[in-house]
């Protein structure tokens, strides 16, 4: 299974931090959060990772390479504006393939272990969905599990983490550009063609300064270069 990590946004709200930096370059116990994200992947097996790039691509390309440093195969998916999260995949799609894959944002500190996704097959044109206990900044959360089936939201909904599965036609019937991911999750929701999990570990969205600095201070020193996340 290929997996695609999501780098491409301008992280307006981490403002005065990526006005020069991307925001998956950030880093936290002196790594970049999207290398630990690498780190993870190799460890969970995963060999050939996309990372599509918009904002200050050129850093993002320079960093990834070729993923050789990693032990890993990387293909760099350069927008020329931000596609947002539906856009981006498309796009990405042709370095994909015809088989599910994995997505996660290079914006979010996980450690999930994401070799239990490599076993997962989402519903022909649906995908898997991996949800979270809601955050601060979104109390209402976004979806419902019922039965491992995800369903439009409605009481004791969760956040989605940004991490999922896909099966790669549920974006066949969408024109590429920009375009958010929330459409297509929901046609595939009402659709019954979504299942999900509830992750009850760490999950935290680095959208804010602060965020990452509470994530700094949780970690300090203590990350192993081989931890992963």
């Amino acid at each position: 299974m290929k997996a695609m990590i999501l780098a491409a946004g301008e992280g307006r709200r981490m403002r005065p931090l990526t006005l020069s930096t991307p925001k998956p370059l950030l880093e936290v116990a002196g790594r970049p959060l999207l290398e630990y994200h690498l780190l993870n992947l190799k460890s969970a097996g995963f060999k050939n990772i996309v990372v599509n790039a918009a904002y200050h691509a050129e850093q993002i390309v320079e960093f990834c390479g070729d993923g050789t440093q990693w032990g890993l195969s990387i293909q760099v998916s350069v927008e020329e504006e931000p596609l947002e999260t539906a856009g981006g995949i498309i796009k990405a799609l042709p370095l994909l393939g015809d088989s599910p894959f994995l997505v996660l944002n290079g914006d979010t500190w996980l450690p999930y272990p994401f070799k239990t996704l490599a076993r997962v097959t989402p519903p022909l044109g649906g995908a898997h969905l991996v949800l979270v206990d809601n955050p601060p900044h979104n109390l209402d959360g976004d979806f419902s599990l019922l039965h491992g089936k995800v369903v439009s939201k409605a009481a004791a909904a969760k956040t989605f983490s940004g991490l999922a599965v896909y099966e790669p036609s549920i974006f066949a019937s969408h024109s590429t550009g920009k375009q958010p991911l929330k459409p297509v999750l929901e046609r595939a929701i009402l659709e019954g063609a979504v299942t999900g999990e509830h992750w009850l570990g760490d999950w935290r969205d680095i959208g804010t300064p602060e965020r990452l600095a509470a994530l700094e201070a949780k970690l300090g020193n203590q990350v192993s270069p081989n931890q992963g996340l």
